[in-house]
């Protein structure tokens, strides 16, 4: 490969400990096999034990979430709610089966108090259920290499995106949007739109990953995450030149190779094997 001018550096963590709630950007993080520490432990689902998301509840990004000391804490943007405060040990033994598009698996109920507290910030019964180490959901099987496996995300433990594709967007929207309308777990700079689609082997700093699938993107996209408001941007303009196969694609979905402790920002990425992308982009 040819040397770069610019190097590959991770610019950006994010982690979204409550599926589809505010995500918390981090400047270092440690690494589980099925994603991000803490990352998608979370999930909210309605009476039927079906994932909640913001495709049809906008309303959940306006839910913010932090770390603070052993537990999440959770407020509302708008609402006068007081925060809630979520342990992470979950003494919980109340098994419940919980649905994420077609996967079903085992998770913890949290708490009624959890219970109440989300009910009455989204004016619908719901509860939080937790992940235990004990569930091994598995991602798609065509796309896997050792049985890895994924928290409650949509379907992969990692999500990479790099700043010059959100650049190339932009400069072709009336109105630029934030990263987190895509919401990532990884950043980078450096390189060019779109590269990462080709990524079938790097490293970030120590860790080993392994670009399996671009991700297909969805409503979510159209959300403001400051105020809940949808809108038709980005995806109108995507679809005009990121459509696949009757898919939008932005940013590359990863499975990991050997878990390392831990990757920072910073991290210079190091690209070792590459793939023929499945969009050929004119920028």
């Amino acid at each position: 490969m040819e040397a770069r001018i610019t190097p590959l550096t991770l610019s950006e963590i994010w982690i979204y400990p409550i599926k589809s709630l505010a995500g918390i950007s981090l400047t270092e993080t440690e690494l589980t096999s099925r994603g991000l520490k803490y990352d998608r432990r979370w999930m909210l689902i309605d009476a039927n034990g079906k994932f909640m998301t913001q495709r049809s509840l906008p309303d959940l990004a306006l839910i913010d979430v932090k770390i603070e000391g052993e537990s999440l804490l959770v407020s509302h943007r708008q609402k006068n709610l007081l925060p809630l405060l979520i342990p992470f040990k979950n003494d919980s033994s109340e098994p419940l089966t919980v649905q994420v598009w077609d996967d079903t698996m085992e998770a913890l109920s949290v708490s009624a108090e959890a219970d109440r507290w989300f009910s009455e910030a989204l004016d619908q019964p719901c509860r939080l259920v937790f992940q235990p180490e004990s569930t091994q959901r598995k991602v798609d099987s065509r796309y896997a290499s050792h049985g890895e496996i994924t928290s409650f995300s949509d379907g992969y433990p990692f999500l990479l995106i790099g700043q010059e594709s959100l650049n190339d967007l932009n400069a072709r929207l009336e109105s630029p949007v934030p990263m987190n309308r895509f919401r990532p777990n990884l950043v980078f700079t450096g390189g060019n739109p779109y590269e990462e689609d080709t990524w079938a082997a790097f490293k970030v700093g120590p860790q080993d990953f392994f670009g399996v699938k671009p991700c297909a993107r969805c409503v979510l996209t159209t959300i403001d995450q400051t105020t809940a408001e949808k809108g038709k941007e980005p995806l109108k303009t995507l679809s005009k030149y990121r459509s696949w196969n009757n898919k939008i694609l932005f940013g590359q979905n990863l499975l990991p190779g050997s878990i390392t402790q831990s990757i920072k920002v910073g991290d210079l990425i190091e690209v070792s094997k590459v793939k023929e992308a499945p969009l050929q982009v004119e920028v």
